[in-house]
């Protein structure tokens, strides 16, 4: 099977280590290092500071021009704060075409920055016609969008699965990546996912239609949905894991026409 299913260890976190060296008046003891000055600890804890406040507020204004190209719907412009990444996956005609599928915005909040060692990540809640969403915007350090995430916990997991296998099937890989779950989000890049989707049409045969979609299993932490799907040479289902917000955590594609069911 052609899968990418979650991998249940923790990832190991990296740790960035900084050294201070310091010029002390008197030598330490043999075997005992010298304690840094204190004023130049002050030093250094200030300029971390500083520098993450930075990192906190160029985060916030690139959110904000993100979450403004979203509330008036310009593809382009919201495009155009993609990082290269992905715009090369994308066009502003599938940009637009996403945004008519979302609820008009009519306002966000912008709740906290984490900003990392390449990225930062914003936590924002958006106001839309239909009720509120969080959406959660990870930014590079020029400032250009390199991932997102829309809440979609209060949907039906099927309803997500559909909508998953519909925007692959569309070419728009972007706003299939944005429904991963984080973890899979970094394993599996909008490239990836159109390199997966292609090589499944390779053996299927180029898309048709989504038959059927049902709800397979479900536990407290997750569900299962499968999507059959109608191909040139066959039909087959792809079975979707979820998590409990509805994050997709897992998928399995057939691999070989021989699973499937060949259409009459």
């Amino acid at each position: 099977m052609l899968r990418f299913l979650p991998r249940f260890q923790p990832r190991a976190s990296l740790v960035g280590l900084v050294g201070l060296c310091a010029a002390v008046g008197s030598a330490a003891p043999a075997g005992v290092a010298a304690a840094p000055a204190p004023a130049l600890l002050a030093q250094a804890t200030g300029t971390r500071q500083a520098s993450s406040a930075q990192s906190q507020e160029k985060a916030r204004a690139a959110a904000t021009r993100i979450l403004e190209a979203i509330r008036t719907r310009s593809g382009l412009g919201l495009y155009r704060l993609f990082s290269p990444g992905l715009q090369r996956m994308t066009s502003p005609a599938l940009v637009q075409q996403r945004l008519r599928t979302m609820d008009p915005v009519l306002g966000w909040t912008i709740g906290s920055i984490e900003p990392g060692l390449d990225s930062s990540s914003v936590a924002t809640r958006l106001r839309a016609a239909g009720g509120e969403r969080n959406l959660l915007l990870v930014i590079n350090a020029e400032g250009l969008l390199d991932s997102y995430h829309l809440d979609a916990s209060d949907e039906a997991a099927e309803t997500v699965a559909r909508r998953f296998v519909q925007d692959l099937s569309l070419g728009r890989y972007v706003a299939a990546q944005s429904m991963l779950g984080p973890q899979l989000q970094q394993e599996i890049p909008a490239a990836k996912l159109q390199i997966k989707w292609q090589q499944l049409q390779r053996l299927t045969g180029d898309f048709v239609a989504i038959r059927r979609v049902v709800s397979a299993d479900s536990t407290i932490d997750s569900k299962l949905v499968l999507v059959t799907t109608s191909f040139t040479r066959l039909s087959d289902s792809l079975f979707v894991i979820l998590d409990a917000s509805n994050r997709i955590v897992g998928v399995d594609f057939p691999r070989e026409p021989g699973n499937g069911t060949a259409r009459p």
